[in-house]
């Protein structure tokens, strides 16, 4: 007789249902485990023999089969443990053969019979759900997996023995409670910054719309400083946000003690950074930095540092919002929607353009740094901005007034408006002005008369490709919600285009 255990293989953040059927039969003394595993699921067979071991029980000394069905997919990671012993468990009789019906099941085996915390836990609770099924996985894990659904079964056991004690009516586990993470207090607030209000209004631009960022300023001027308390001028993720962001996490094995976070997700990978690691990929194709930083905010300082072929690797993704990372034998594609925000100096020295300077190596020093940067990634970014080095006047300032809370509150209330127009044109997935494009842009996005003539003459002279001009509406237009003006103005067409005149002068230099 064949023993059946549902439990899930990942593509990207998909779970697709893989059918673990065991058979044992007479025959010499075997443990054989097809369809397609990798390293880690033929490795289980010796840490479900000494697992069962460790719980009392003692494998026949039979041929034992297991097939991962279907056996073209291949099958990765360990969390094909616990379906394994517990197929093995009811096919010896150890647990009522009918027990495991009706469940997905997860988990890696510890050699004394526990249940130790597996990736994806959450990926395949929803999968699981959506079958109409129960999910059966750790104990760490539980409060992850609770988040798919409240009215889902799910089974958390620290151990093989807690499990066959339930299933077996000797001891009644309970459901496990969804948890989330608070936020930790005292964190960075932009009313440690002094001076730089130009470059606040910026970020509070770049929040409000979700526009990509470039800061250009030589070393101390804050650039990181003023990118670092980005998130905490951000809204809080929305649930469906917050789901996505969590999914991602769990399947790349981030998400700490099962407890969710409603906090945009803020990555800062340095600039030695390899394609693989930025985008994804790898031999396990494991997300990268662009789709753990999905609804949030990735951060790329010093940033011509990083490699020509990393940053031009971004150009999609910043369009599309996902990453298709394509190999030999499958596809995985993971979801991208980020913020960029970037940060460098104008040159190797870091003092381009200071007054009373005179560098040996002349204009070449800037214009052979911002070389590293190409053309087409330049013109993905909405806002550049030059950040001038701090004076010491600003610096013996008072505290300002205004923090972080009230420049929130104001992005909150844009982003606010924004939801609202693009659900009344009937695209609820547009949630920010940085999303709309096509048709949606030019309903949105129509400037007065005074406006589109400056704009029309601006285009020519700055000579802004196509993409270059939607972005000069689409910041235009959420200088205008900030303003809480209906309308686009010629004075939000004005500030929207001083933020594309640091690239224009770049061109122009080079």
């Amino acid at each position: 007789m064949i023993q059946r255990v549902a439990t899930v293989a990942f593509e990207g953040v998909e779970a697709r249902p893989v059918d673990v059927q065991v058979h044992v039969a007479a025959g010499l003394p075997a443990f054989t485990i097809v369809g397609l595993p990798d390293k880690a699921v033929s490795e289980a067979r010796e840490r479900v023999r000494a697992a069962l071991i460790a719980s009392g029980l003692a494998l026949p000394a039979r041929r034992i089969t297991i097939n991962l069905a279907p056996a073209d997919l291949p099958k990765e990671g360990s969390h094909y443990d616990l379906p394994i012993a517990l197929g093995l468990m009811a096919a010896i009789g150890a647990i009522p053969g009918d027990a495991l019906a009706g469940f997905t099941v997860v988990g890696e085996l510890a050699l004394d019979g526990s249940i130790a915390v597996v990736a994806g836990v959450l990926p395949a609770a929803i999968g699981a759900n959506a079958r109409g099924h129960g999910l059966i996985c750790p104990a760490a894990c539980g409060a992850e997996a609770a988040w798919a659904s409240p009215d889902m079964e799910i089974l958390a056991p620290q151990s093989l023995a807690q499990l066959a004690n339930h299933v077996t009516g000797r001891q009644v586990m309970s459901r496990p409670s969804p948890r989330m993470r608070t936020a930790g207090a005292g964190g960075l607030d932009l009313r440690d910054v002094k001076g730089q209000e130009t470059a606040k209004r910026a970020l509070e631009v770049a929040a409000a719309g979700g526009h990509n960022l470039l800061f250009v300023g030589p070393p101390g001027a804050g650039k990181s400083m003023l990118a670092q308390r980005l998130p905490s001028i951000l809204p809080p993720l929305a649930p469906a946000e917050m789901l996505d962001v969590s999914m991602i996490a769990s399947v790349a094995g981030a998400i700490e003690d099962g407890a969710l976070v409603s906090q945009r997700p803020f990555r800062a990978p340095h600039h030695s950074a390899s394609m693989a690691a930025m985008v994804g990929g790898g031999a396990k194709a494991r997300p990268g930095e662009v789709s753990l930083a999905h609804n949030g905010v990735l951060f790329l300082d010093e940033l011509p540092e990083f490699s020509p072929q990393v940053l031009d690797s971004l150009r999609q993704p910043l369009e599309t919002g996902e990453v298709l990372i394509a190999r030999a034998n499958h596809r995985v594609s993971y979801p991208a929607r980020f913020q960029l925000i970037a940060a460098m100096n104008p040159c190797r020295c870091g003092r381009a353009g200071e007054a009373g300077f005179s560098c040996k190596r002349g204009p070449r020093c800037a214009d052979d740094y911002q070389a590293r940067l190409s053309g087409p990634f330049l013109d993905r970014i909405d806002l550049h901005l030059e950040v001038p080095a701090v004076s010491a006047a600003d610096l013996v300032l008072p505290v300002p007034t205004e923090g972080s809370a009230e420049v929130a509150a104001r992005v909150a209330l844009a982003r606010q408006i924004q939801r609202e127009r693009y659900a009344a044109l009937g695209r609820p997935d547009v949630r920010t002005n940085a999303e709309a494009a096509g048709p949606v842009l030019d309903a949105v996005a129509r400037p007065d008369p005074a406006g589109a003539a400056l704009l029309r003459d601006a285009a020519d002279a700055m000579r802004l490709t196509a993409r270059g001009y939607h972005r000069v509406l689409k910041v235009a237009r959420t200088l205008a919600d900030l303003d809480g003006s209906e309308g686009i103005g010629r004075r939000h067409l004005a500030e929207a285009l001083a933020y594309r005149a640091a690239t224009d002068r770049s061109r122009v230099a080079a």
